[in-house]
């Protein structure tokens, strides 16, 4: 890995890695959307690129530009008070947002009900789904080579909607992209991602399975394709336990091509557009917006508004150079 001072020094390097890492998300995003659509399922089998047409955003893309904008809004330092207060002005302030996920409307009639977090993503029934970890690359981004402090960031964004392994799996995430914008490779990538997690969790414990079964079959996705979903399902697939470990597995089986991690993400069926989006994120991180197919890049640069509103007025690009520029030593 290389250092923060480094990265920082770097103007056009640390620029092309937090839109890689940006557009990534919101490639993943869209991918593993799409590709879980009966439609295509149809006439294609598998996903290997944007079918024509429309391309949409949804809560991951969305809920993650949420996140960048309190990052900007706060010079790269929100507190949880500031989180609560965004989510008041951006999200509460819809009458709803459509394809929300359960944890964050639980979030929300908490706020609504006068609660305050650690309260609102305690007292959520959902508070274990990967809704954190899917919006929680900016923070990464921004934290670029010091994945502590975008552990102790993530937690202050991830406790508003999310308890236990809710708030590990997006500490975790956010880890591993501040590692993969400073180069970091799979194996620093994935140790620095399970430091933040506990030791007695089952978050911890699938991240650990999923290495174990992809390390015993030499990372050859056709060795352990269909074991790695028998090892992770669960009833509820948007469980931190099944998908961010299935976003970290399909890491490891891409050995840093962002193609094949979204075509493995995009076709892994389930919660498979926040997989996907996780995927898309650290390895757009790593490699930069120079390892991703540029009409990709265009295909998903506006998001649609789906979920939240305001984001139709952004955009993926502008977005990205003004989190690159939290980039400072």
């Amino acid at each position: 890995m290389i250092s923060r001072e480094e990265l920082a020094a770097d103007e056009k390097r640390k620029q092309d890695k937090a839109l890689g890492a940006l557009a990534g998300l919101a490639i993943g995003d869209a991918f593993g959307d799409a590709g879980r659509v009966p439609e295509n399922h149809l006439t294609y089998g598998m996903m290997t690129d944007f079918a024509p047409g429309k391309t949409w955003s949804t809560d991951d893309t969305e809920f993650a530009l949420f996140t960048a904008v309190m990052l900007i809004e706060h010079r790269g330092d929100p507190s949880v008070a500031d989180f609560e207060e965004g989510w008041k002005k951006y999200i509460m302030s819809q009458d709803d947002f459509p394809r929300g996920g359960a944890s964050e409307r639980e979030a929300v009639s908490n706020l609504k009900k006068g609660l305050h977090a650690p309260q609102t993503g305690i007292y959520n029934a959902y508070a274990m789904s990967d809704g954190a970890a899917m919006r929680i690359a900016p923070v990464g981004i921004v934290c670029a080579g010091d994945p502590e402090r975008a552990a102790q960031l993530a937690f202050r964004d991830a406790q508003v909607s999310h308890s236990g392994d809710g708030v590990w799996a997006a500490q975790a995430v956010a880890a591993g992209v501040s590692a993969a914008m400073a180069d970091g490779t799979d194996d620093e990538i994935l140790e620095q991602a399970l430091r933040v997690i506990p030791s007695d969790t089952w978050l911890r414990y699938s991240l650990e399975q999923t290495r174990e079964l992809a390390d015993k079959n030499h990372r050859d996705f056709f060795r352990c394709w269909m074991e790695l979903h028998d090892l992770l399902r669960c009833e509820y697939k948007a469980a931190s336990a099944e998908a961010v470990a299935a976003a970290f597995g399909i890491l490891l089986l891409a050995k840093g091509n962002f193609r094949l991690g979204c075509f493995l993400g995009g076709n892994f069926g389930r919660d498979a557009d926040t997989i996907t989006a996780i995927v898309g994120a650290i390895l757009g991180a790593r490699g930069g917006a120079e390892s991703i197919p540029g009409e990709w890049i265009q295909r998903t640069a506006r998001p649609s508004g789906t979920c939240l509103q305001f984001t139709a007025k952004l955009t993926i690009a502008e977005t990205a150079r003004r989190l690159g520029e939290l980039i400072v030593v």
